[in-house]
């Protein structure tokens, strides 16, 4: 069994580094990549990664696998091993960090500069997943050694690397006690014990082991699993997370920037803009410059949900995008030019209930209310999306949406609900990002709906405890609480429930009469729902209850019907 890995200090340039070393792999405290043949000739031959952790293995916890085999290659005495070894790849060492890794066997490390690679398996793996000792003793945590361990990518609960937050797979290092986890890269990467300067603190900050007793001046809180730093002439406390904390950023819970700053004056309780527990005011937090009572946690705030991980600070800020000028030009007294229609609308009063009749960008049937309807074609908008903002922030993504419109043989999915569409949606536009749709029906359901079979009244939208006494739904007579839903339709006269979805259909957001072509399918034409006659689906045998899909002479009630077909587009 190969000897534990530890650190020792190391002065580069004035400043103290606590470096990795190892007495076989490391004898020598060094912080630079060997490069001299003498240096690389020291180097032993190491197995390749994917043979090691089919050697021995034990299974702990949290889908995780001890190792117990060196690094080390022993060549072999037969010629029937199927063992083998990498090659050092130097030549390709890189400057900058690989965001994405670069590496088959710890994944999601962005740490990383020195690579080995394997003829064999044809894969690049890190210069410190390849040389891991079986245990390190590490200065973050000194309590207990870290075992080398093995998760599968398989694994359902989430683990974070203690040093860069990001998630941890594959190779790693793992306490069994306290349950802490690291990346091999991040914990052989020199550890500065000293910080200086500071992003958030005008003096330097020291390496302080005993992290647990202590609160963040920061963020406010204490977290026993986090690495600390703290200035004795100031009596102040930082996680090595916060003492960088961004000065200004954007939230997707909120429409203006944010800034940090280290404390906030305030007589009454303030609560936080995302998790709406209490904010302590002596401590760390973000407020907005423009909403006097809008407070935000740091750790909320700059939580990867929430935050984009872009910093503001110079950047100059674009036009509030609660301001949308230019969404329709008004002609005179009801009468309008929407910015997505070349002819002119008029506002009229809609008396009666016609399914036939639909709103071009919610795609919902028109009901009883105020609508726009166009001067020279069918081109129909309910009041309220005609109203609707042409650009807007919401909690379900990161950047500002803009409205699109899809035409008749146009369609995209929703990425919060997975309903396609071919109506009104909202789009990213971020340059940067890797970004989804929403559909209308995600950012506004329709305030009133009718289901004429079973209740003559219009249905209005409930929630919370309006639907509390609501216990069936009369649609599909499930419990509505058991199907974890929390937003209903219900009628204030009958005392009746529905679902959502059982009111409005499965595929409710497609035109009728539009043709859907795209991937492996023929043109699927969407036709409207039968009143009398309702057609068997060919796929799964029930009647069709909203639309129907047609292709050819083939008859469907919804597109997840449709690919459970697996049709031969020939």
């Amino acid at each position: 069994m190969d000897s534990d890995g530890g650190f020792h200090e190391v002065e580069k340039n004035g400043k103290l580094f606590l470096v990795y070393h190892h007495a076989k792999y490391c004898p020598i405290p060094q912080i630079h990549t060997p490069t001299s043949s003498a240096e690389l000739s020291l180097q032993p031959l190491f197995l390749c990664p994917t043979k090691r952790q089919r050697k021995d293995v034990s299974y702990t916890n949290h889908g995780l696998y001890l190792l117990s085999s060196s690094p080390e290659y022993v060549i072999p005495t037969t010629t029937d091993s199927s063992d083998h070894h990498v090659l050092s790849l130097f030549w390709c060492n890189n400057k900058e960090f690989d965001t994405n890794g670069g590496c088959d066997i710890c994944k999601g490390s962005n740490f990383g500069t020195d690579y080995y690679f394997c003829n064999y398996c044809d894969k690049k793996f890190h210069r410190e997943c390849i040389q891991s000792p079986l245990k390190i003793n590490h200065p973050y945590h000194s309590e207990h050694p870290l075992q080398l361990s093995l998760r599968y990518y398989g694994a359902s609960d989430n683990i974070e690397c203690l040093c860069c937050r990001i998630l941890a797979n594959g190779l790693m290092y793992h306490c069994t006690i306290c349950q802490i986890f690291m990346h091999p890269t991040c914990a052989m990467k020199p550890k500065p014990f000293v910080v200086d300067p500071p992003k958030n603190h005008v003096h330097s900050l020291m390496f302080f082991p005993r992290q647990t007793c202590l609160t963040c001046n920061l963020c406010g809180w204490l977290r026993q699993v986090c690495l600390t730093y703290i200035c004795v002439r100031c009596n102040f406390v930082s996680h090595v997370d916060c003492m960088n904390l961004p000065h200004i950023i954007k939230i997707s819970r909120h429409h203006h920037r944010i800034s940090f700053t280290l404390s906030f004056p305030s007589r009454l309780e303030r609560f936080c803009g995302v998790c709406r527990q209490s904010i302590n005011g002596n401590y760390g937090a973000y407020t907005c410059d423009k909403c006097s009572d809008y407070v935000v946690h740091p750790m909320c705030a700059t939580w990867k949900n929430v935050w984009d991980g872009k910093e503001l600070e110079g950047v100059p800020e674009e036009d509030d995008i609660t301001q949308d000028v230019g969404l329709f030009e008004i002609i005179s007294e009801g009468v309008i030019l929407y910015f997505l229609h070349d002819h002119h609308l008029q506002l009229e009063v809609n008396m009666l209930y016609d399914e036939n009749k639909f709103c071009q960008a919610c795609v919902l049937p028109i009901y009883e209310g105020n609508l726009y309807s166009c001067m020279e074609c069918e081109f129909i908008l309910h009041e309220t999306c005609a109203k609707a903002p042409r650009r807007i922030q919401h909690a379900l993504h990161l950047h500002p949406l803009k409205m699109k419109q899809f035409h008749n043989r146009e369609f995209s999915g929703c990425d919060a609900c997975g309903r396609i569409y071919n109506g009104f949606g909202y789009g990213c536009n971020y340059k940067d990002g890797d970004c989804f749709n929403l559909d209308v029906r995600c950012i506004t359901l329709p305030h009133k709906a009718k289901y004429q079979h079973y209740d003559t009244h219009p249905l209005t939208l409930l929630w919370g405890e309006e639907v509390s006494e609501k216990d069936w739904c009369e649609v599909c007579e499930r419990n509505l609480q058991d199907t974890g839903a929390k937003v209903f339709y219900g009628c204030n006269e009958c005392y009746t429930g529905f679902h959502v979805e059982c009111v409005i259909g499965a595929d409710p957001y497609l035109k009728p009469y539009s043709y859907l072509a795209g991937g492996s399918l023929n043109d699927v034409q969407a036709l409207p729902k039968r009143k009398i006659s309702r057609p068997f689906c060919v796929s799964c045998k029930n009647r069709c209850q909203g639309k129907i899909f047609k292709i050819d002479y083939i008859i469907t009630c919804s597109i997840e019907c449709i690919y459970r077909l697996d049709l031969d587009p020939c």
